[in-house]
């Protein structure tokens, strides 16, 4: 045997082992179900309890006890409580110090089966892991980043949660570029083996802060829940964009009132788009958030 053929040979086994390795961590299912996932709120100490009440107030539900704890690998302090309700579940931080780099972009925190399997997964279908797996004190995180600069948490307990389902799963929120979209749509959902439920090329413009235009919106389903994706020019007025998640309620004129009366604004006045009636409103502390009523709650 040649010395080439023999490293052809050993380049050969490289390639097939890492083929191996994509394969084994595509089919390793790592998502738990919508119920565990959460989205990441950071607001300032003082705004930590006026925010509780109002998303309370708003969405029904109640918080779980605040805590004072380090999330984060390097030394910080921040509150942190679990506000849970029929429509979404939300991770609160109010931290006492500066917040360590790249923590606060991070939209969600997704439950996985297994920390080091969903990392692997990650990777294997297109993200960068930017903050390595770091021991917390229930369990252990990772924060990767999609094509797209759209940061995601994983996280694992050291004790198995059990939560009830949520009467309706919320939406992640995702504004992407064209130019990153097909990236991010197809890692994301190998990483999470769910589906994309429509692709819609002609939107209406509404959706995103511009009645008269059109622009390109997917969703997509999947053990982690609901996403979706609106693919613009990032020529966007003001909310559109800061929001990360979408609340689907029963009734949504008897929402905003209840979150107008808890202390929230109306930052977008309800208007009718497609299958949907939608409003953007921001809480106490600065969160902003889309709220919907989908089917025959939208006529």
């Amino acid at each position: 045997m040649t010395r080439t053929f023999a490293a052809f040979l050993l380049a050969a086994a490289l390639l097939a082992g890492q083929a191996e390795a994509r394969d084994a961590a595509h089919d390793h299912k790592v998502a738990v179900a919508p119920q565990y996932d959460t989205t990441h709120v950071y607001v300032a100490p003082e705004d930590v309890d006026r925010f509780v009440a109002s998303f309370t107030a708003t969405f029904g539900g109640k918080s779980t006890k605040q805590v004072v704890a380090t999330v984060t690998p390097t030394p910080s302090s921040t509150t942190s409580q679990l506000i849970q309700t029929p429509v979404g579940t939300v991770s609160l931080f109010g931290f006492k110090t500066p917040i360590p780099y790249p923590f606060g972009a991070e939209r969600t925190g997704y439950l996985v089966t297994d920390i080091d399997a969903a990392v692997a997964a990650a990777r294997a279908a297109g993200a960068a892991v930017i903050v390595q797996t770091f021991p917390d004190p229930i369990g252990r995180d990772a924060v990767i980043q999609w094509p797209g600069g759209v940061n995601m948490q994983l996280y694992w307990h050291t004790t198995k949660p059990d939560y009830a389902p949520f009467a309706t799963v919320p939406e992640n929120r995702v504004y992407v570029s064209p130019d990153s979209v097909e990236a991010f749509v197809g890692g994301f959902r190998r990483f999470s083996q769910g589906r994309v439920v429509s692709d819609e090329p002609r939107a209406p413009g509404v959706e995103i802060g511009r009645p008269g235009d059109t622009y390109r919106r997917l969703r997509l389903t999947s053990e982690f829940g609901r996403l979706t994706v609106l693919v613009t020019d990032g020529h966007l007025p003001y909310p559109y964009g800061h929001e990360t998640t979408g609340y689907e309620v029963a009734d949504l004129a008897d929402t905003l009132a209840k979150a107008q009366a808890s202390g929230a604004s109306v930052l977008v006045a309800p208007y009718s788009a497609g299958d949907r009636n939608a409003a953007m409103v921001r809480f106490p502390g600065g969160y902003v958030a889309e709220i919907h009523a989908s089917g025959a709650a939208a006529q």
